[in-house]
């Protein structure tokens, strides 16, 4: 066997810059050639490559193929090369020429234009709705004020806190939230999408995602898990439910540290992760759903009295959902256990195309305010102006403060969810019906949050 005619170096700068993963393999192939001569370097001007890179000389996909074709668009070129399975999800980037190329050979001859380059523009406005059944809002029987969180919460994107005994469908709620929420636009879609495709969970076949994601991780994640980091970084459950729902249920089962981890991202929207050596910022505008037992065995305060854990054992239990975390969730209801005439009724409620309608139009009426964030992500000025509280309001909400001890952060709130009520009842101001209203989602947990 020959030895070839020269030895090739291959640099990769900066070199204080991490580089992990195969998507190097196709730049340095196509690098190789063109230094020796076999590809013209004018060929490679305004041209971005990504790709892993067989034995065999075929192109086999990679994860972040969206997030690299934004970044080349941003930065002025013109065409990006990637393997033929991530040439659709590139394509949703507008304004660059996606070349699809299944083998080495392949890539260089479209990058000549020796053959058709195979693009394919794909319009993310005129893609199908996505053909996953939603669960059902009708499916819930009884509960009628958990039904009126849910629209609530979806009206105006509030975090929700669900406490009672098992069996009183705190779950079932949970999961039919993402029904009543508005579809994803076009720059929420490829957000999720962008995500998705860097964690490696997108689908080939639907390169953009069109459905709010909902994410339930399991109460024994850790920390790095729910809102990322690792040795790679990578995103964790927040931020694959950016835009979505995070499902916390049996919250009081999670470990308070993992718990408390969730500060920031609610409050900011992102999550900063920081190593030694690198440091990463994830997405994670979530809507925030909790669900607990209030207590281990799930009975505390019920009035069948089936309580069996110890005195003080109920209150430790829900203190591991520690006050900051709590003061943060905007909605509080209780669900308690259905009644034996709920249990056998055949009775379906409203469902979620009907609740759905209204959510939309309240999100309308705040679109129409000027607004270009729903009311639950108002900062505490905006949240305070657009409510306008004449003094009735004014005076009832100092009594609330009073008797219930709000903070601050509380008190916002209040006058956040008080707004959505109110746009979903088509009032152009906060009334004091909206404000009482607001104020007892506040107060529905006393045993378990004062």
């Amino acid at each position: 066997k020959e030895k070839p005619a020269r030895d090739a170096l291959a640099q990769l700068s900066a070199a204080d810059l991490k580089k992990i993963g195969p998507q190097f393999d196709l730049p340095i192939a196509l690098s190789v050639l063109a230094a020796s001569a076999q590809l013209r370097t004018s060929s490679l001007n305004g041209v971005v490559a990504v790709g892993e890179l067989a034995l065999d000389g075929s192109l086999r996909p990679i994860n972040g193929v969206l997030a690299i074709a934004q970044h080349a668009a941003e930065r002025g070129r013109t065409r990006v090369v990637v393997p033929h399975a991530n040439a659709l999800e590139a394509s949703l980037v507008s304004g660059i020429e996606v070349i699809g190329a299944r083998t080495l050979r392949d890539a260089v001859e479209q990058i000549l234009q020796t053959t058709t380059i195979n693009t394919r523009a794909i319009a993310v406005d005129a893609l199908p709705p996505s053909d996953q059944a939603m669960p059902d809002l009708a499916d819930v029987r009884g509960q009628s004020t958990g039904r009126r969180a849910l629209e609530i919460s979806a009206a105006g994107f509030h975090s929700l806190l669900m406490m009672g005994p098992p069996g009183g469908g705190k779950t079932m709620l949970a999961r039919r939230l993402p029904s009543l929420l508005p579809p994803l636009n076009v720059t929420e879609a490829i957000a999720v999408t962008r995500i998705r495709s860097a964690a490696g969970m997108l689908d080939p076949s639907r390169p953009l995602v069109t459905t709010r994601p909902f994410r339930a991780p399991h109460h024994s994640i850790s920390a790095a898990g729910l809102v990322g980091g690792g040795r790679t970084p990578r995103p964790g459950e927040i931020s694959l439910a950016h835009f979505g729902v995070l499902f916390l249920d049996e919250v009081c089962a999670f470990a308070p540290s993992v718990i408390d981890s969730l500060r920031q991202p609610l409050e900011e929207g992102w999550v900063d992760v920081s190593r030694v050596a690198w440091s990463t910022r994830f997405p994670a505008r979530v809507l925030l759903v909790c669900a607990g037992n209030p207590c281990p065995c799930g009975f505390d305060g019920d009035p069948s009295g089936r309580c069996t854990c110890a005195p003080g054992r109920p209150e430790q239990y829900r203190a591991r959902l520690s006050g900051p975390v709590a003061d943060r969730l905007d909605i509080r209801i209780d669900v308690p256990r259905l009644t034996r005439d709920e249990v056998l009724s055949d009775t379906r409620g409203e469902d979620s195309s009907a609740v759905r309608a209204r959510v939309e139009r309240a999100r309308e009426r705040q679109r129409v305010r000027g607004q270009d964030i729903p009311n639950g992500l108002l900062d505490p000025v905006s949240a305070r102006r657009l409510a306008d509280l004449d003094p009735q309001c004014t005076a009832l909400l100092g009594r609330a403060i009073d008797r219930l001890g709000l903070s601050a952060r509380a008190c916002d709130r209040v006058i956040r969810v008080a707004r959505t009520i109110a746009d979903i009842g088509a009032s152009d101001r906060v009334e004091t019906e909206h404000l009482a209203e607001a104020i007892g989602y506040r107060v529905a947990q006393p045993r378990a949050f004062g």
